[in-house]
C-alpha cells in the first residue's frame, strides 16, 4: 500500500520527486497558476493517484474538459512521445495508461446522474442564509418549518415550499397565536427570494431520491477509489444554484461525518476546480460556511483543494488552512499583479537555492512551484517541480464515451427517475379541495334553504291574492248569545206551542168525558 501519491520532479534537473504524504492530504491544498499553465492537468493526475490509492474523489468540471479522466490515454497518440519524455525526467519509468473509475453527476440530469438534496434537509438556517434573509424573514421561514413539522407536512421538493409558504401567508392569524407573527410583507419578500432561485434551476435540485453520501464514497472490488465528477458546464451560469449544490453538500460532510482526527489517507477529496468562481459574488453566508468547513472538516478524514487563477481569489481565512501548495505561473503586467505575484511567493517556504517571486513568472506549461506537508505536518522547502503526466486522456471524453460509462454507472438504478411522493404540495392541496368542498356544500345547503323560503313565501303571497280576489260569502255567526229578535221569536214560538198543545189536549179530554 502506498503512503504517498508523486506530484512530480524537483531540483533544477526534475530529479527529486515531490510527493504528497497521504497522512497529510486531509490538511487540504491549492493549485494556482495563470489561464493555459496546466492546472487542469495536475487536478487531473492528482485526481487518478488519488483513486489509485483507494480515495474517492468529487471534482466539479467547469469547463468540460475533465472528463477526459474518465478514459485512458493513447499511447499511440500525438502527445505519447513528450508524455514518455517527462515520465522519464521524473523518474517514473515506463509510462502506463489507464483511467480510474469515474461516476458522472449532473444537476439538471443531462451529462450525467441527477443530484437531488430535499427542502428538509437543506434546513431553515442554511435556505436563509443563501437566500440572504433578514432576521425577521428567517423568522418566518423558521415558523414555516416548524409549522410543517407540527402538522406532518414533508418538505421534500421546491413546490412543497412554495405551498406551505402559501398556507402560512392564508393561515397567518391562526398561525401567529402559537408561533409567533407572521407578516405578509416577510412571506412575500422570502417568495421573491425564492422565484429567483427557481429561475435558476432550482426545481431540479430540490427533491428525491436525495443523494445518499455513501454513493460520493465509493471503492470498487480492487480498492481504488471512485472519481465522481460534476458537470458545472451549465450550472456555473446559475451561481446561486451552484452556491445552493456546494453549501449543502459541505454541510451535509461536516454534519454527518465522524470525527477521525488524522486517518492514514482521506475518506473523501474534493477538487473545486475554476474556484474563483465559487467565491466571486457569493453569497457571505457559503463563504463563511467553506471557511468554518475547511478548518474542522480535516477532523472527519475529508480534503478539500482549490484550484483556481489567482491564490488571491481565496479569503485569507481560507488560504491560512491550506497545507499543500502547487503553484503554476502567475503573470505580472500590471502593478495589481505584481502584488499578487510577491503575496504568492511570500506564501512558501523559501528556499535559498532560488528566488521564489522571479521563478514564479519564469514557469512554463506544466512546471509548478511545490511544497507539502512533511511527516510532522509542516510546511516542506518550495522547488521547482515538473508536473507528473496523466495516465488517463488529456481532453474531455466524447458524449458516446460518458454514455457508455454512465450504462455502467453502479448508482443508474438508483437516481436516474425521479420520486414524486405525498408531501406537503399534496397534502396542503387536498385539504384545500375539501375545504373548497365543504364550502360549495354549504353553500348548496344555504341556497336550497333559501330557495324553499322563497317558494314558501311565494305560495303564501299566490294563496293570499287567491283569497282577495274571490267573492265574500255572508260570514257565519259564531256566536251562541241570541239576539233580542231571536229572543222574541223564541218567546212567541214556546207560547204559540203550549196554546196549541193545550188546545188539543182540552179537546180529546172533552171528548173523553162525553
Amino acid at each position: 500500500m502506498t503512503d504517498s501519491i508523486l506530484i512530480g520532479g524537483g531540483g533544477t534537473d526534475y530529479a527529486e520527486q515531490q510527493k504528497l504524504l497521504l497522512a497529510r492530504a486531509n490538511r487540504h491544498g491549492l493549485v494556482a497558476g495563470a489561464t493555459g499553465t496546466g492546472k487542469t492537468i495536475t487536478l487531473q493526475t492528482l485526481t487518478e493517484q488519488f483513486s489509485a490509492a483507494g480515495v474517492p474523489v468529487f471534482c466539479a468540471d467547469v469547463k468540460g474538459d475533465l472528463s477526459g479522466v474518465s478514459v485512458p490515454g493513447d499511447p499511440n497518440g500525438k502527445l505519447a512521445p513528450k508524455l514518455e519524455e517527462r515520465a522519464q525526467k521524473i523518474g517514473m519509468g515506463a509510462m502506463t495508461y489507464g483511467a480510474p473509475p469515474t461516476i458522472f453527476w449532473d444537476i439538471f440530469g443531462k451529462k450525467g446522474h441527477p443530484i437531488r438534496a430535499t427542502v428538509s434537509e437543506m434546513g431553515p438556517q442554511l435556505l436563509a442564509r443563501l437566500l440572504q434573509l433578514n432576521d425577521t424573514q428567517e423568522g418566518v421561514l423558521t415558523i414555516a418549518f416548524q409549522y410543517a413539522d407540527d402538522n406532518g407536512l414533508l418538505l421534500l421538493d421546491f413546490k412543497d415550499l412554495r405551498a406551505l409558504l402559501v398556507a402560512v401567508s392564508d393561515n397567518a392569524s391562526d398561525i401567529q397565536k402559537t408561533y409567533g407573527n407572521v407578516a405578509p410583507a416577510s412571506v412575500g419578500a422570502v417568495q421573491r427570494q425564492l422565484l429567483m432561485l427557481e429561475r435558476e434551476g432550482a426545481p431540479q435540485f430540490f427533491g428525491e431520491p436525495a443523494l445518499e453520501l455513501a454513493d460520493f464514497m465509493r471503492t470498487t472490488i480492487d480498492g481504488r477509489g471512485y472519481v465522481n465528477l460534476l458537470d458545472a458546464t451549465t450550472l456555473i451560469n446559475s451561481p446561486q444554484l451552484y452556491s445552493t449544490f456546494l453549501l449543502w453538500l459541505l454541510s451535509e460532510l461536516f454534519e454527518q461525518l465522524p470525527e477521525v482526527g488524522d486517518p492514514e489517507k482521506p475518506k473523501l477529496v474534493f477538487f473545486f476546480d475554476e474556484a474563483h468562481l465559487l467565491f466571486n459574488d457569493a453569497p457571505k453566508a457559503l463563504v463563511d460556511k467553506i471557511e468554518q468547513v475547511v478548518r474542522l472538516i480535516r477532523s472527519k478524514g475529508v480534503g478539500i483543494y482549490f484550484v483556481t487563477q489567482n491564490p488571491r481569489d481565496l479569503p485569507d481565512t481560507v488560504l491560512a488552512q491550506l497545507g499543500c501548495r502547487i503553484e503554476h505561473a502567475l503573470r505580472a503586467y500590471t502593478p495589481t499583479e505584481r502584488k499578487a505575484v510577491k503575496a504568492a511567493a511570500e506564501s512558501f517556504r523559501p528556499n535559498p537555492a532560488f528566488d521564489t517571486e522571479a521563478v514564479i513568472c519564469e514557469l512554463g506549461t506544466g512546471e509548478a512551484l511545490v511544497s507539502t506537508l512533511d511527516v510532522k505536518g509542516a510546511p516542506t522547502i518550495v522547488e521547482r517541480t515538473l508536473v507528473r503526466p496523466p495516465s488517463s486522456r488529456m481532453g474531455p471524453a466524447t458524449d458516446a464515451e460518458r454514455a457508455a460509462i454512465q450504462a455502467q454507472s453502479p448508482v443508474s438504478m438508483k437516481y436516474d427517475t425521479p420520486v414524486d411522493r405525498e408531501s406537503a404540495y399534496e397534502i396542503l392541496n387536498r385539504k384545500e379541495a375539501e375545504a373548497a368542498k365543504q364550502a360549495a356544500d354549504l353553500k348548496a345547503q344555504k341556497d336550497q334553504e333559501a330557495a324553499r323560503v322563497a317558494q314558501a313565501r311565494k305560495d303564501a303571497a299566490a294563496a293570499a291574492a287567491a283569497r282577495k280576489a274571490a267573492p265574500k260569502a255572508t260570514a257565519r255567526r259564531r256566536s251562541t248569545r241570541q239576539t233580542p229578535l231571536e229572543a222574541a221569536t223564541n218567546t212567541m214560538m214556546r207560547t204559540a206551542s203550549r196554546d196549541l198543545t193545550r188546545y188539543i189536549l182540552r179537546g180529546i179530554l172533552g171528548g173523553l168525558k162525553r
